[in-house]
């Protein structure tokens, strides 16, 4: 059987173009759990090996297609295609909502399918890099933001280095290596209320006015930021097409139905022996109540429920399990109105 890719370490963000290729290429593959009999067959580091697989591909559940991703892939391929021989005032994408919506998954994972799309067209490009990743820091400057761009690509700059070289270097690079989409994540850290603020959004609209590219942002409720306010705001509402990512709702029953085929769907992921399908389905009312309908929410809490089933060699997962593994705060506090879990509860113990 072949390895399955490496999965991505920190020395590989993907604001690296080394860490983003490894994402593009990374598929995770399924490792069927052994049956009972071929389990004894095994000697016991064959069985810890099969087990930590199988941990590390629950730990990276594919990615479930949501409403919100598909319709990021659609408008955001579509917005490429408009803008691939427009000179100037190129549309772009924002992606704007609460934390743990799955506002990063769904800017990767349009990138990524970017990316795939024009490795297929264009099998023999060793140096193309269609898609930039990176990230606005917090407190950023124009000059902060420029040496971001440029750490993607692997430039390095001395502290003296002026920021009209670092730009110029950028903008050569993107061009030689054929940029096409551009993502900024955290945008919600730029404050156009702020003279810095205002440097990074200018700075932002230079790279669109010199890239040929599709830049596509995403952040933290940015409307309510003050993304969109005074006159900088109203050029960027102009231009930049707005795709709300909101959490599942669950008060009609079409509703309640989507969210229970989002919860089939990561269930049909699963790689455990004694797990019996529907079980999660048929848990979509508490699953709801212990994520607030966050998708990321759900992803941990199914995740870390298979790593647990795994590492106590129970192979399935039960409602008493789910009850142990955390999630974050926000889903925390959507579920404190429900029943509070019982203190007393207790689970196999991990062999040692």
């Amino acid at each position: 059987m072949s390895a399955a890719p490496d999965p991505l370490t920190p020395d590989d963000p993907l604001t690296t173009k080394e860490g983003w290729r490894r994402f593009v290429d990374y598929q995770p593959e399924p490792a069927a759990p052994a049956g009972a009999a071929q389990r004894l067959s095994l000697t016991p580091g064959q069985r810890a090996a099969q087990d930590e697989a199988r941990r590390d591909y629950h730990a990276m559940l594919p990615l479930v297609n949501t409403p919100t991703i598909r319709q990021v892939l659609t408008t955001g391929r579509l917005l490429v295609q408009l803008n691939r021989h427009q000179i100037s005032a190129r549309r772009g994408l924002i992606l704007s909502g609460a934390s743990g919506t799955g506002k990063t998954t769904a800017l990767t994972q349009l990138g990524r399918t970017h990316e795939r799309a024009v490795r297929k067209r264009h099998p023999g490009r060793k140096h193309h890099l269609p898609v930039l990743y990176c990230t606005v820091p917090p407190a950023a400057t124009a000059r902060m933001l420029a040496v971001e761009f440029a750490r993607f690509f692997g430039l390095e700059f001395s502290p003296r280095t002026n920021l009209p070289d670092i730009v110029n270097a950028v903008c050569a690079t993107a061009a030689h290596t054929g940029v096409e989409l551009v993502l900024v994540d955290e945008i919600h850290n730029l404050n156009l209320a702020t003279r810095s603020g205002a440097e990074v959004s200018d700075q932002l609209k230079y790279f669109a006015e010199r890239l040929p590219a599709t830049f596509v942002y995403a952040g933290i409720e940015v409307e309510a930021q003050g993304l969109f306010a005074g006159v900088r705001g109203r050029q960027i509402a102009g231009r930049f097409t707005l795709i709300a990512s909101t959490p599942f709702a669950y008060g009609t029953a079409e509703q309640r139905a989507a969210w229970r085929s989002l919860v089939s769907t990561l269930e049909g992921m699963l790689r455990l022996r004694e797990h019996r399908p529907g079980t999660l389905v048929s848990l979509d009312e508490y699953l709801y109540q212990r994520t607030g309908g966050m998708i990321g929410s759900l992803s941990q809490l199914i995740r870390g429920a298979a790593i647990l089933a795994i590492e106590d060699d129970t192979e399935q997962i039960t409602r008493e399990l789910l009850d142990f593994i955390p999630v974050d705060y926000a889903a925390e506090r959507a579920n404190a109105a429900t029943k509070a879990r019982p203190a007393t509860a207790t689970r196999k113990q991990v062999p040692a």
